[in-house]
């Protein structure tokens, strides 16, 4: 939805902000994936352990936030999808995706759909790809969008939509806490091979992740903001893949927008287990009454919000945003624990490396404080 905004709305003029906000994941991502690996400590237990009550509490209690934000969005995705395929009306697709979520993550038994998911949203953003060789682009307009920041007028809210559906903050929870997941010894060699295969596998899957998303937004630069027409709901975005899957590209956008709309809402919810479990100094696992009340209150309280939402599509962009508020905290919290000797040990960051981190707060910090402004 932020993807489609941006291009129909700004055409390649927001480009740059994909590329910036893949460049921060990479980095956000392997640096909390230190934390997880060298401690055994997931971001919110490590906050519990290390940080005092009055600065931890309040830090993880907005990444909870977060957390049901994400899931708004996702069940709401969810509930769009159902609407497009079987014409049920918002609010009961909110409901029978939220329960179907539910029964998934309590029984565990999301693992076995896991596959069939990353299988079916790939065909899409796959899709959006190959798209861009049937359309006209002007590419010496879009690579000057990627690397050349721009702001134009009321385009602050459409940034950080962008920025926070890319870097989630959730997920830098959550991503601490399943990295530990890889079997290792807590011997240096095997530690700085998980860290070198863990850098691998977030380089490869942010690239494919930045060329979807800057696809999308081609396509929607190329066809809707080319042609005058602004995407007001996310049904519209299924007319991108018409040229490719004609007839049928409604069904296979909406199947795919319902498995994306699942897979991120188990994703949100149990990154709130995680935050939750880590107040209490425990990890997240589905058993654990800590852990089963933070994933209550992510998607419990995302099902009550979207009762109250008028106009879904700008439900979904406002959600990201918010993602994008909470950010600086999370990344402020996270470069405090990884530059602390007494956290990480050896493995504490470089000088450098806690310059670029707090570089990269700084920044969502800024671009925060201009979003207010603009709203004023």
């Amino acid at each position: 939805a932020s993807n489609f905004a941006a291009g129909s709305e700004f055409g390649y003029s927001l480009l740059w902000v994909v590329t910036l906000s893949t460049v921060m994941l990479i980095i956000l991502q392997h640096n909390v994936a230190h934390l997880g690996i060298v401690t055994g400590l997931c971001l919110s237990e490590a906050a519990t352990q290390y940080t005092p009550k009055w600065v931890s509490r309040p830090i993880l209690g907005t990444a909870v936030l977060a957390s049901i934000s994400t899931s708004l969005a996702e069940i709401l995705g969810g509930a769009i999808a159902l609407q497009m395929l079987l014409d049920i009306p918002i609010i009961w697709g909110s409901v029978l995706t939220t329960v179907f979520v539910s029964v998934m993550l309590f029984t565990n038994s999301y693992k076995k759909i896991e596959r069939a998911i990353i299988a079916f949203v790939s065909v899409i953003g796959l899709s959006f790809i190959y798209e861009l060789f049937l359309v006209r682009i002007d590419w010496p307009v879009a690579a000057q969008g990627w690397v050349t920041p721009s702001f134009p007028e009321g385009s602050m809210l459409i940034i950080m939509s962008v920025l926070g559906a890319v870097v989630m903050p959730h997920n830098l929870f959550l991503h601490s806490e399943v990295i530990q997941s890889h079997e290792y010894k807590q011997d240096d060699a095997s530690i700085r091979k998980v860290l070198k295969y863990e850098l691998f596998d977030t380089l490869f899957s942010m690239i494919v992740g930045w060329a979807i998303n800057s696809a999308m937004i081609l396509l929607a630069a190329a066809t809707f903001f080319k042609s005058g027409i602004q995407v007001e709901e996310l049904q519209q975005a299924k007319s991108l893949l018409d040229p490719l899957l004609g007839s049928s590209a409604g069904v296979v956008f909406a199947l795919a927008l319902l498995m994306a709309g699942i897979s991120s809402t188990i994703t949100s919810g149990m990154a709130a287990g995680s935050i939750f479990a880590g107040i209490f100094g425990e990890s997240y696992h589905i058993k654990d009454s800590h852990s089963q009340v933070g994933v209550i209150l992510s998607l419990g309280i995302a099902l009550l919000l979207i009762c109250f939402i008028g106009d879904p599509f700008k439900g979904l962009l406002i959600s990201q945003m918010i993602l994008s508020v909470q950010l600086p905290f999370t990344v402020f919290l996270q470069v405090s624990l990884t530059s602390s000797r007494k956290v990480m040990g050896q493995y504490v960051n470089s000088k450098w490396s806690t310059f670029v981190l707090y570089t990269i707060a700084a920044i969502v910090t800024v671009l925060n404080i201009m979003l207010l402004i603009s709203s004023l």
